[in-house]
């Protein structure tokens, strides 16, 4: 069976709240349940944060789907439990700053030439959307790029962080050594003038 490839349209607060789950499973609204009941293991979900207007991860899915009704997402309709569902790995996940804006390549994307240019956000209508492959692996590419320039600049931080402590810790000693050469010197000069 082949794979079929979605998008799922969140805002930033549920995105989060699958985030701090550990993207382990995926919530979908009750309207969308006809399409989310043809989800398969091996189906590919990539993440578009409506409110950022950004591509922010893509996952595995790794369940047929299931019926939950436990709270976990939120929705505007205080009803709405997110009650359809699937396991899911997380493959690439970028933080906040590092989504892939979608104003420069959502234009560009075959699914998205169903809408004229100018209103290419109509495509973003709704929560559960397939894609072409085409697209999917474009947007991949580009998640997983960002994902490994941010991974790199990570170990910078952390060893600026380092550097910059060293220096700190070098200046104090510098500064300690000064007050005691001061203080000797005081002490030397008082000790003259008493004699």
């Amino acid at each position: 069976m082949s794979k079929t490839f979605w998008m799922v349209v969140v805002d930033e607060e549920n995105l989060d709240i699958t985030r701090e789950r550990g993207f382990e499973v995926l919530g979908i609204d009750s309207r969308n349940r006809r399409k989310s009941v043809r989800i398969t293991p091996e189906d590919r979900v990539l993440f578009y944060v409506n409110n950022k207007k950004g591509f922010a991860a893509t996952a595995t899915v790794e369940s047929s789907h299931f019926e939950e009704k436990t709270r976990v997402w939120k929705h505007h309709v205080k009803d709405e439990l997110f009650p359809n569902r699937v396991k899911i790995k997380p493959d690439f996940v970028l933080d906040p700053d590092d989504y892939i804006d979608a104003r420069e390549i959502a234009p560009t994307l075959e699914y998205v030439k169903k809408w004229p240019a100018e209103h290419w956000p109509l495509a973003f209508f709704g929560m559960l959307h397939i894609v072409p492959q085409r697209d999917f692996n474009l947007l991949e590419d580009e998640i997983r790029k960002a994902s490994d320039a941010a991974e790199k600049r990570r170990p910078e931080t952390a060893e600026k962080e380092v550097t910059s402590a060293a220096t700190a810790n070098r200046r104090r000693q510098k500064k300690a050594q000064g007050t005691r050469r001061r203080r000797r010197a005081r002490s030397r000069s008082t000790a003259k003038q008493s004699r």
